[in-house]
């Protein structure tokens, strides 16, 4: 216990110090009469601190026998809200705000689909496909229609728009923070996994969907039959088109790569295929990670020929190392803990909360696979993360969701993101468990 309060005051201790570095150098520049930092200066900044952050964090919650991604949020929160925390002593600005970390938090998000496509197998995918188009169904229905009427009912003068909007916003799964869980306690392999993963494939293009029609009723008062129908056409597509394709082409491309003696051939291969992927996903009006995961599941290891090289995952793991975390800092960076002070904004927030993760509960009744756990891919399909922060950022823009609106389903995707991991490993530790009691019993 005592080694465990240790760990914990040097952690805190650490942090504080890269937190306070930073600012101070920064302030004593200006003070200095030195010039404004350029920018390549303060993405170097915001990188020590955030990378800093992210393996503190994750290092302290590992001991905690916590998932390393709930460290890494939890620490991306306290760092974005340091003004706060400390009175305005320490303020960073708009250090966090530069697209080019933007961009490079994005990117991480797409090689951790990635990696988790190279991890996932078509074929075991394909045996709880009926599972995972179930849960996704279920899992944007039923969300949906609770999140109106508690809204409405919380909201009653809001009017039909905000409801509608609040409601498509508890739709959306990150699948992100789900399959980070599963990837540190190496679960991706388990049934429960193939259903969560596949069902977020699903999920996103439902989404995509349902954000069309939603943004389309509040834009003209109406909605196109033939809009509807060309966004379904083009999403189902380019996810079945995408894996026929790279089944038919990755093994000549990795034939080809393998006659080269260009050293690193393969990773970059491999990068170029993920942002080919990625590219034509957005293209075809899907989000980036769809592409990447796509990607990494027709782009095995055993296509390549010359073995020389490590396989493709193992080349991958130092780049997953460095931007993943980022963009997990980066989410918790965002929030604003301000919010947590306006009582109207709690009671919306615990509202909505209830609603998503009840919602979202549902959707395990469609889990048709004898050897899954219903409370694990329920579970699994809890986390909204980036993906309703998404959501909340274009009926902001639409103009039918005000600041404490905003406000409160920001809390719920903090609170949906970060009640996730510890549930997902205490439902798979608990499903062990029962499993050896069996066998013990046996």
């Amino acid at each position: 216990m005592k080694t465990m309060i240790k760990r914990i005051l040097l952690s805190s201790s650490l942090i504080l110090a890269a937190a306070t570095m930073p600012v101070s150098l920064y302030a004593s520049g200006s003070e200095a009469g030195l010039q404004e930092a350029t920018s390549v200066s303060e993405i170097l900044l915001a990188l020590i601190l955030i990378l800093f952050a992210a393996k503190i964090g994750g290092e302290l919650f590992e001991k905690m026998k916590q998932p390393a991604v709930l460290g890494e949020l939890i620490f991306g929160i306290l760092i974005g809200n340091i003004a706060l925390l400390s009175g305005d002593v320490f303020s960073f600005g708009n250090l966090f705000s530069n697209e080019i970390i933007s961009t490079l938090a994005e990117l991480g998000v797409m090689i951790l689909l990635f990696q988790v496509g190279l991890e996932s197998n078509i074929k075991d995918m394909m045996k709880v496909g009926i599972s995972s188009v179930l849960v996704a169904v279920i899992g944007v229905a039923v969300p949906m229609v609770l999140g109106y009427f508690v809204s409405s009912w919380i909201l009653p003068g809001a009017g039909f728009n905000t409801w509608l909007f609040i409601g498509a916003t508890l739709t959306a799964t990150s699948v992100g923070i789900t399959a980070r869980v599963l990837k540190d306690l190496g679960k991706l392999s388990i049934p429960e996994a193939k259903i969560i993963l596949g069902a977020a494939v699903v999920d996103d293009v439902l989404g995509l969907i349902i954000l069309s029609i939603v943004s389309g009723i509040i834009v003209s008062g109406s909605i196109s039959v033939g809009s509807i129908a060309y966004t379904s056409f083009i999403s189902l597509a380019f996810l079945a088109g995408s894996i026929i394709i790279g089944l038919w082409t990755a093994p000549k491309i990795g034939a080809w790569v393998s006659k080269m003696h260009v050293e690193g051939m393969k990773i970059v291969t491999a990068f170029l295929f993920m942002f080919i992927m990625s590219y034509l996903a957005i293209e075809a009006g899907l989000a980036a990670i769809v592409g990447a995961f796509a990607a990494g599941l027709v782009l095995d290891d055993v296509i390549f020929v010359n073995k020389k090289e490590h396989p493709i995952d193992v080349l991958v793991k130092p780049l997953y190392c460095i931007f993943v975390p980022i963009f997990f800092v980066l989410m918790g960076i965002q929030v604003d803990l301000s919010v947590f002070f306006d009582m109207q904004v709690i009671m919306i927030a615990l509202g909505i909360t209830v609603a998503s993760i009840i919602g979202k509960q549902a959707c395990s009744v469609g889990v048709k696979c004898p050897e899954a756990s219903k409370l694990i891919v329920g579970i699994g399909m809890i986390s909204r993360g980036e993906v309703g922060l998404i959501f909340a950022s274009v009926g902001k823009g639409l103009g039918v969701i005000d600041d404490s609106v905003f406000g409160a389903i920001v809390i719920m995707v903090i609170l949906t993101t970060l009640v996730t991991p510890p549930l997902l490993k205490w439902s798979i530790q608990r499903k062990d468990l029962m499993f050896d009691n069996v066998k013990t019993d046996d």
